[in-house]
């Protein structure tokens, strides 16, 4: 089950213009590249961090996401696919729709 929900996550993330993701080994989430959408902003909101980014994605997109600063990897975001198929198809969508709305 973590194998497909792992390529499912992987899959919608290709998607997503200027997003490398390496693919994991063993574990439960995925750690994207999302630094080209710092400095872009929505809404007069400018995303300057991770940070900033992942306040962006839970409060506009509903989904939750840990920076990847906390890891040593300003820029990343990671994302946990321990969740259900349906769950996840829907913040993927979040996620891409979110992103889309920075310029």
């Amino acid at each position: 089950a973590f194998l497909r929900r792992r390529d499912l996550i992987l899959s919608h993330i290709s998607q997503i213009p200027n997003v490398k993701c390496p693919t994991p080994g063993g574990a439960f989430y995925v750690f994207p590249d999302l630094s080209d959408y710092l400095g872009k902003s929505v809404d007069g909101r400018k995303i300057e961090t991770d940070m900033d980014l992942c306040i962006y994605l839970l409060e506009e997109g509903h989904i939750a996401t840990v920076p990847g600063s906390a890891f040593g990897a300003e820029g990343c975001v990671r994302i946990s696919y321990a969740n259900s198929d349906e769950n996840l198809e829907k913040a993927m969508q979040r996620l891409k729709d979110a992103l889309a709305a920075l310029k």
